[in-house]
């Protein structure tokens, strides 16, 4: 026959299931709180399509973001973390000898106490440049890199190649904080694709022969219309624009002339 319950048996029942969800109740709002301590201290900052933008951190340290690009930064008693989401950015690092700073881009860990670096993530590797001061880097198993101002690495899973590279160069790489392109005889398919990182409508190439060719100067990011006017008054290019505001390079098998004014952009 079914047991029966006495009406004692049947409070201390209700009493023990109120408790059992009183200490889940807690049990969740101090797993919530745990959480947001956690992720609360990640700050994220990021530069839309065409913006170029400053960040003064918490302690004194700038990041210059470059156009679409992103950055999680968290800082605590112990370190200053960055990671590189995408794109490329620039580091002017406030001296803290006892909080190292430390950049994390992909695989690689970029290291610096006091000194002003650059980091781009491109498709197959990471290019560091070091402006001022010295950082380390370590990626994977690898040994642990030095690399000094004036200087700079090519970072892939599995190697590290540093790279001397020279005054010129360095001011190359960095000339987009100043809102500049700096150009020394890339090819046109390397041009356009630098000014294509600014441009909501790219400008495209639309004959095999235009890629090859060679281009240099110093141009606004924003201002292509000034590099393609200089493409069409010195090489055989001529351009055709899009209803999109994109822009089409072809091969112009005549001698350049004078653009006309309509065809620029």
């Amino acid at each position: 026959m079914p047991e029966i319950v006495s009406e004692e048996q049947q409070r201390r029942l209700s009493r023990n299931i109120m408790i059992a969800a009183a200490v889940a109740i807690l049990f969740f709002i101090f797993a919530a709180i745990v959480t947001v301590r956690t992720f609360s201290g990640v700050d994220r900052y990021e530069a839309a399509l065409g913006e170029i933008r400053d960040v003064t951190l918490d302690d004194g340290s700038i990041v210059h973001l470059n156009s679409d690009s992103e950055v999680e930064v968290r800082f605590t008693g112990h370190g200053r973390k960055v990671r590189i989401v995408k794109g490329e950015a620039s580091f002017e690092v406030a001296p803290d000898s006892e909080r190292p700073f430390d950049v994390e881009v992909r695989s690689a860990l970029i290291r610096a106490v006091g000194t002003a670096f650059n980091v781009r993530m491109r498709p197959a590797l990471t290019e560091l440049t070091v402006t001022h001061g010295t950082v380390t880097v370590h990626c994977g198993n690898k040994a642990q890199q030095r690399v000094t101002a004036g200087n700079g690495a090519v970072i892939q899973p599995r190697t590290i190649v540093l790279t001397r590279l020279g005054d010129r160069l360095v001011s190359q790489r960095i000339a987009w904080r100043h809102q500049m392109l700096e150009l020394d005889g890339e090819t046109i398919e390397q041009a356009t694709a630098e000014f294509n990182r600014y441009r909501k409508a790219p400008i495209l190439i639309g004959d095999t022969r235009v890629s090859p060719l060679r281009i240099g100067g110093r141009f606004r990011v924003h201002d292509s219309r000034a590099f393609l006017s200089a493409l069409e008054r010195t090489l055989p290019v001529r351009t055709v624009r899009g209803e999109d505001g994109s822009v089409m390079l072809l091969y112009r098998d005549e001698e350049p002339t004078q653009a006309s004014e309509g065809d620029r952009s």
